[in-house]
Formats: structure tokens, sequence, C-alpha cells
């Protein structure tokens, strides 16, 4: 399962203020537009600015593995879990 998606600065983006985050567009030395710092991750209200486009995907472990592990059933009861077969986990873009 995914369980986190960023694009550019992303999650540590949130956390500065719009005057640290704010992406001014330059002319670098061979004449090309960019933007000083790519915070918005080459990516603006959706459509792509021509800088390189950078994202990050962080997903969770699958959690039934094939190693006896100790859980509770319904009752509250401690009891061992000890999957069988295969659970392989399904990413798809």
């Amino acid at each position: 399962a995914t369980k986190g998606f960023e694009i550019g600065s992303g999650f540590a983006g949130a956390r500065m203020r719009g005057s640290q985050h704010n992406d001014m567009f330059t002319i670098d030395g061979q004449g090309k537009m960019k933007t000083e710092t790519n915070f918005s991750g080459g990516i603006q209200g959706g459509i792509s600015n021509g800088m390189p486009i950078v994202f990050r995907l962080a997903f969770k472990p699958p959690a039934t593995i094939g190693k006896a592990q100790n859980t509770a059933d319904f009752t509250g009861s401690s009891t061992v879990l000890e999957a069988k077969g295969r659970h392989d986990p399904c990413v798809v873009p």
C-alpha cells in the first residue's frame, strides 16, 4: 500500500513559509529559463514547468509474511498468526 507521495519539496514544503518556498524563475548561464530551487518538483498547477520532474513514493512492507507473529484473536486471547501460501504485493503505477 502506498503510504506517502510527494512532488518536489513535498511534505517538507508544507512546513515552510510561502516566502521560503517561492520558486522564482530565472535565466541560467546558457540563457535558459529555470526555477531557482525546483521546490515545485517541475510541476506547477498540474503542468510541467520545464524543470526536472521530481517525486517520491513510500510503500509499506507487506504485513503478511512467512514468519510466525504474535497477535490476538477476536476474544482478546493471545494467539500466533502463521500465514500460509503466497501473499505477493501488487504495486502498479
